[in-house]
């Protein structure tokens, strides 16, 4: 099976400071990965590098196989289509209306009548549990629950095998935070997506990921489950996962795993 993404002796550097060095980590078909780590750890530079968005001093970094360094405008244009984003506070053009938002994507291609266009959109608002009625609202006029479900919806237009999440619960209260993992949950299910997560939120962390990728150090010091993650004694580990707030979340993950062994009859087993 080939790996959705694969970098490779990645070596980010901005003048004499250096972010990452020799950094490597892999990201497999269905997988839901999580980058956490400290201020200036390098989080969001390591998206936007497997994003194209940056270049690495050294290392390579391959989406779907292909090499984004050295590869051609044309066939990097053509993976992009392949991935969807959500950027932090959803990045809502606030001169265009939710349809228009969400049909971006899709008329920028040049391929699609207006009648697609308005299916698309249509399809991806019942997708995100928008009402259709809210399509010719203006960001200005959508609460912030709503400003995300539709960036979501815009990242998922062009029907993508890979979402990136960019603080995908932030500045949004409890419940609505809530709301929005179970539905990020269910697509990531139905849709069979490969997720790239940034986030400091421990709850959707705890909720969501299959591996976690911790950095600090200018690296990867741990990569795997959250039992792995925990299992490693460093100072940023200890402070964020094994805090106050990250034992609630902990706390709450093996509630709801002794009742879901419970109503399976996998207890004890």
């Amino acid at each position: 099976m080939i790996p959705v993404i694969e970098v490779a002796g990645l070596w980010t550097q901005f003048g004499d400071h250096v972010v990452h060095k020799d950094l490597n980590l892999t990201v497999m078909p269905g997988e839901v990965v999580s980058l956490v780590g400290g201020s200036g750890s390098g989080k969001t530079t390591l998206m936007r590098q497997i994003l194209g968005l940056e270049q690495p001093a050294r290392g390579s970094v391959k989406v779907f196989g292909i090499p984004l360094q050295g590869s051609s405008v044309q066939l990097v244009q053509k993976i992009r289509k392949r991935w969807g984003v959500l950027f932090q506070e959803g990045a809502l053009y606030s001169a265009l209306s939710v349809f228009d938002n969400i049909a971006l994507p899709l008329r920028e291609l040049r391929a699609f009548d207006e009648d697609f266009v308005r299916d698309m959109v249509m399809l991806k608002l019942d997708m995100v549990d928008i009402e259709r009625r809210h399509a010719s609202k203006m960001p200005a006029d959508l609460s912030g629950g709503m400003i995300k479900r539709i960036a979501l919806a815009r990242a998922l237009v062009l029907e993508p095998e890979l979402v990136f999440l960019d603080e995908p619960t932030a500045g949004l209260d409890p419940d609505r935070s809530e709301s929005f993992v179970t539905l990020i949950r269910s697509l990531h299910e139905k849709l069979n997506l490969t997720v790239v997560m940034v986030t400091h939120d421990l709850d959707t962390l705890v909720s969501l990921s299959d591996k976690i990728a911790v950095l600090a150090e200018q690296k990867l010091i741990v990569y795997g489950s959250l039992r792995e993650a925990i299992s490693v004694k460093h100072p940023f580990i200890v402070n964020f996962f094994l805090g106050e707030r990250g034992l609630r979340a902990l706390s709450a993950v093996g509630a709801l795993e002794k009742n879901r062994d419970r109503t399976t009859g996998n207890e004890g087993r």
